[in-house]
């Protein structure tokens, strides 16, 4: 149920509503008064019954919220950190007295639920993305069937139909790594001279089997995902298209042979230049560390047994 719309009515005003019913004599604005107070009514019944709104929120509800907050004082703004972190007791009646009437919490469903700000951590958020985010989504166009722009409007039948930015709504579904497309092409035979006639490929189908997005994808889930070849030829299998570990390597061999070209060039530009860096700085040689703490408990070692020297005053030469 849908919050009514607010209702400014000063008392002047209600005591004026009150005078013209007692005598049956309501005009049309007290009429539509009126209605709003039922709707406020069996909506506040409603509310309470789920238990979803606190005193805090009725409050807003009913009188609105302050348009114009209350500045604080300079003097009150300088004072003390201990004075200004201590609540008075109006704050803690009015904290506990919302706790009771909104279930001790407001339920984590209603929208205008009031969260406290949690300093530091991650970034608090509910973890859904928009659809623009899905930028490798297929986009498919859903087309009006009966309705068209320009043609007049079959509910009111007054204005015509004009056109909108078209609504977004994502689905999404769940693919191997590799799926096959399999056409079945129509074919036709003379009873007389034998001859056999196939319907051709479509233009998209392509000439070769395993497309270059299929040999890519095996790429990526051996080199980049990390699975082994018997693990992705099992997972295949599974959902029904199965691609053997051998063929797997054939297809990714096929990929490097296009690759390596590269690869050569690359190597070919480094041997021409005049000063390579290399990093090893992650790497942790463990003789070289057990070399080094001889070295240091050796330098303690001298360093304990050499004397220290005690400086002499010399008498004064007169």
């Amino acid at each position: 149920m849908n919050c009514p719309e607010p209702i400014n009515l000063s008392a002047e005003e209600g005591e004026a509503i009150i005078a013209r019913l007692s005598v049956y004599a309501p005009t049309r604005s007290d009429c539509e008064i009126l209605i709003l107070v039922v709707r406020l009514y069996f909506w506040l019944i409603f509310a309470l019954q789920e238990a979803r709104l606190s005193l805090r929120r009725l409050r807003n509800v009913l009188f609105g919220k302050n348009p114009n907050p209350r500045e604080v004082p300079e003097s009150e703004a300088q004072a003390t950190p201990l004075e200004a972190s201590e609540p008075t007791a109006a704050e803690v009646g009015v904290s506990r007295v919302d706790a009771v009437a909104g279930g001790e919490a407001d339920s984590p469903s209603s929208p205008e639920a009031v969260s406290p700000k949690v300093k530091g951590g991650h970034r608090v958020g509910t973890g859904r993305l928009g659809a623009d985010a899905d930028v490798g989504a297929e986009r498919v166009e859903c087309r009006h069937e009966e309705l068209s722009v320009g043609q007049r409007c079959p509910v009111c039948g007054q204005g015509n139909l004009y056109e909108l930015p078209p609504g977004v709504e994502i689905r999404l579904e769940g693919h191997a790594l590799l799926s096959a497309l399999r056409y079945e092409l129509h074919k036709l035979r003379c009873s007389a001279c034998g001859q056999i006639f196939t319907a051709p490929l479509p233009s998209e189908a392509g000439v070769e089997k395993y497309s270059p997005r299929a040999r890519a994808v095996l790429v990526v889930g051996r080199y980049y995902l990390g699975l082994p070849f018997y693990r992705l030829a099992g997972y295949q299998t599974m959902l029904g298209v199965p691609v053997p570990d051998a063929t797997q390597w054939d297809q990714i061999e096929r990929v490097g042979d296009c690759c390596y070209v590269v690869f050569e060039l690359l190597e070919t530009l480094a041997a021409q230049g005049e000063l390579i860096h290399h990093d090893d700085t992650s790497v942790r040689i463990l003789t070289l560390i057990k070399e080094n703490q001889q070295i240091r408990a050796a330098a303690a070692a001298r360093a304990c047994r050499v004397p220290r020297s005690v400086p002499v005053c010399s008498p004064p030469h007169w």
